[in-house]
């Protein structure tokens, strides 16, 4: 597919990378933005066992663009198309890394905490400002940060709308790792390639797992996790794991 917003790459056949590039508007994420990456993921193919998305060197997403926000309505956000793209980032069966560098912004910080596992340049900086916009954050910012980040430490960025640095972020748990800004796009491929080495059954299983523990309880969560485990446990994936774990010898998984 063509893509206006976004470039898009295979590594290793399996790995998916999603750049997003509006380097003018330091990568500001607009209806078209959020679509062509739902786009990219819809037509991605079977074969994909992991995604990477990023914003380059500079800057992940400095926000929501201000133009498009600029004219919304009330009755424009109540039907907005956009809740949908969100939707399905959030709930794409694969794993999803944010590779994140410099700016990481209101919807760009809930875009990145969608994803899966967040890997962060040494010069990234987090926040959710929209309090300067006297608005409130509207894409999961006031949701996904107190689970992340705790309701201290949630309040004092939504309130206040400072930003915090990578460190910091790591230390209030919204990200999984800081590493040089050079080297963040190698990182995420490090770890994109040991998740593709599992079992694709099984990745998608944790996944999914996982997030129901967002949408439900705890006990609703644990028989959720017991039904996908015992799901699994017909899989050739698993005779193959354990058969190889016997024998001393890498497994090669087919996701069958």
């Amino acid at each position: 597919m063509n893509f206006e917003d976004i470039k898009v790459d295979i590594k290793n056949q399996y790995i998916l990378i999603i750049t997003i590039y509006r380097p003018k508007v330091f990568n500001a994420l607009r209806t078209k933005t959020l679509k062509e990456i739902s786009s990219a993921l819809v037509t991605c193919g079977n074969e994909i066992r992991c995604v990477i998305l990023t914003g380059g060197e500079k800057v992940f997403a400095a926000g929501a663009d201000i133009n498009e926000l600029e004219v919304k309505s009330a009755l424009d956000s109540i039907n907005d198309v956009r809740t949908s793209y969100w939707e399905y980032i959030k709930d794409f069966k694969k794993p999803i890394i944010a590779s994140v560098n410099g700016f990481c912004l209101g919807a760009g910080c809930e875009l990145a905490m969608i994803c899966d596992i967040i890997i962060a340049g040494d010069n990234a900086q987090f926040g959710q400002p929209e309090i300067n916009l006297g608005i409130i954050p509207g894409a999961g910012g006031t949701q996904r940060t107190v689970k992340a980040m705790g309701k201290s430490n949630a309040m004092l960025m939504l309130l206040t709308g400072k930003f915090i640095d990578a460190k910091t972020a790591q230390k209030m748990n919204l990200v999984s790792e800081v590493v040089p800004f050079q080297s963040t796009m190698i990182r995420s491929l490090q770890i994109a390639y040991i998740i593709i080495s599992k079992s694709p059954l099984a990745i998608s299983a944790i996944k999914s797992a996982v997030l129901a523990s967002y949408d439900n309880g705890l006990s609703a969560s644990l028989k959720y996790e017991k039904m996908v485990f015992s799901g699994i446990l017909s899989t050739s994936d698993k005779k193959e794991g354990i058969s190889a774990f016997k024998e001393k010898r890498k497994a090669k998984f087919t996701g069958n």
